[in-house]
């Protein structure tokens, strides 16, 4: 049941946003995607999502925000549960909170790596986006013990884990790999080891 407008708090009426958000943009994606849908989705007045996020560009930005987060938070959830600490299997479990947002959050997912996404980017969605790359980056610094940064090689393997396992996400929500519904976890998960294993030498 939604709330009255006038029951809302200010930061409820942000997260009731972005959680309608979300949901409008997984049925229109980012073309049909507008404020005036999520607000009724909301039962808000048109003008209440204007108030927080300016307009549908700034509502995108948040949303892609709080995918980047989520999206470091199943890598990091992989790796916590992972047994083995050693850097390459936590490399690997990243890989697979990887694929498990993209599953989980494929409207997100697709957001925040689309080219047709509005810009400009938000200073807290370019932290986020970069906070994201930065634990890849520091994974392959702890499995080839050199920063990406300061070696063209490690930067390279970095390039190629990112290229892999975006790519088998992308394929896999997509129903290109099969219908994902259709597989076991611990089947999907072995493949995506055995892939990550070929770009890893």
């Amino acid at each position: 049941m939604l709330k009255p407008k006038d029951s809302y708090h200010h930061g409820d009426l942000r997260a009731a946003l972005i959680k309608a958000g979300e949901a409008v943009l997984a049925e229109t994606g980012v073309a049909g995607f507008s404020l005036r849908s999520v607000a009724k989705s909301v039962g808000v007045s048109h003008s209440a999502p204007a108030h927080h996020f300016g307009d549908a560009k700034g509502l995108l930005d948040a949303l892609a925000t709080e995918g980047f987060r989520r999206f470091l938070a199943a890598m990091q959830s992989r790796q916590a549960a992972e047994p083995n600490k050693d850097a390459r299997q936590q490399l690997l479990a990243s890989g697979l909170g990887y694929l498990d947002f993209a599953i989980s959050s494929p409207a997100l997912f697709r957001l925040m790596f689309s080219t047709d996404k509005p810009e400009p980017k938000t200073s807290e969605l370019a932290e986020a986006a970069k906070a994201a790359f930065m634990h890849l980056a520091d994974g392959v610094a702890r499995l080839r013990g050199v920063s990406p940064f300061e070696e063209p090689a490690a930067m390279t393997d970095v390039m190629a884990i990112w290229s892999t396992v975006h790519g088998f996400a992308d394929l896999y929500i997509a129903g290109r790999l099969g219908p994902p519904e259709g597989k076991p976890v611990a089947d999907r998960d072995a493949l995506l080891r055995e892939i990550l294993d070929r770009a890893m030498p």
